[in-house]
């Protein structure tokens, strides 16, 4: 299915206003910051400099106006662009229903704002949706429909994506062992004990939507579905973010782990990462080459078999 070059626009340009929220609050970081590193280290957990400046935005944010980017590029280019507006508002929905219970009043209206924008972003894609027309017409007398994914990359993109989903959801299990129940409660809900960025999603709700992504990238990709381009470069860059998070936190000399032993299981938290990382980079790379969309061929209303008549006569 297609969208209309109606839908089109409007998907690209509410992409757009939700990049333009998330890069308004980034401006103002660096600003406080100064140093592009340093905001970079805050991002990867280094607080040391909380005393001095205050933040809003995160890692995710940069990662989200990279996907609305992308998401508006696809939009201009191709008429198949369905799929990236549902992934695409889903998993904001998703990450941004968080700050709805907020404390700063600027933030729940940022919140507001971003939902509305992802919703219909999540209506413009069902709404627009065509069989065929115009907007969905080449050159050669047919119309461009998304096509499946080539079975190597897909299969591998599926297995990596499937043990990473793997690897996030045991560490959240053994965190909520480990952790005081309150704890555990507040990396869902985002405590004020955490230290969270105004913007941030809380680390264990970023996990649960990381895994389910993962998991439903890893599903659309063994079944070469067409959303699983989409949906798997998608994952593949928060996977990749969240990987580069641990493993720039294991470089730092005064490191901090949610991982209460600081042996075996630092060491294997850091492993994780370093695999999350690779794992990302290479789901982007081996989803980054679009599936050939395949040729539906274009039948003009005169060559379509005639509607019966409202009083159809005997044998008809």
């Amino acid at each position: 299915m297609t969208v209309t070059r109606t839908a089109r626009l409007t998907g690209a340009a509410l992409c757009a206003a939700l990049a333009l929220v998330i890069v308004v609050w980034l401006l103002r970081d660096l600003a406080a910051f100064g140093p592009t590193t340093e905001l970079l280290w805050y991002w990867a957990g280094d607080h040391r400099f909380q005393s001095r400046h205050s933040t809003a935005t995160s890692l995710v944010d940069a990662l989200l106006v990279l996907v609305y980017a992308a998401t508006a590029v696809a939009a201009a280019r191709s008429p198949l662009a369905a799929s990236a507006f549902t992934v695409t508002g889903l998993t904001t929905l998703a990450l941004r229903l968080p700050g709805l219970w907020a404390s700063s009043v600027e933030v729940l209206l940022v919140t507001l704002l971003s939902l509305a924008l992802a919703a219909g972003l999540v209506v413009t894609a069902a709404a627009g949706r065509q069989d065929d027309g115009p907007d969905a017409e080449t050159g050669t007398g047919g119309r461009e429909a998304p096509g499946r994914p080539r079975t190597g990359p897909a299969v591998a993109a599926g297995v990596l994506c499937a043990l990473a989903a793997l690897l996030w959801a045991g560490w959240e299990l053994r965190w909520a062992t480990l952790l005081p129940p309150e704890h555990t409660v507040s990396r869902f809900t985002g405590g004020r004990t955490l230290m969270l960025p105004a913007l941030a999603v809380p680390p264990a709700w970023l996990n649960t939507v990381l895994v389910l992504l993962l998991l439903a990238a890893a599903a659309s990709a063994f079944a070469r579905a067409r959303p699983t381009r989409p949906l798997g470069l998608l994952a593949g860059l928060l996977l990749a973010g969240v990987g580069a998070t641990g493993t720039a936190a294991a470089l730092r000399p005064d490191r901090h782990t949610y991982a209460t032993e600081q042996d075996l299981s630092s060491l294997a938290y850091d492993l994780g990462s370093l695999f999350s990382l690779l794992a990302g980079l290479a789901v982007l790379l081996l989803l980054a080459r679009p599936a050939h969309p395949r040729r539906v061929p274009y039948r003009p209303a005169a060559a379509r078999p005639p509607a019966p008549p409202a009083q159809p006569p005997p044998g008809w």
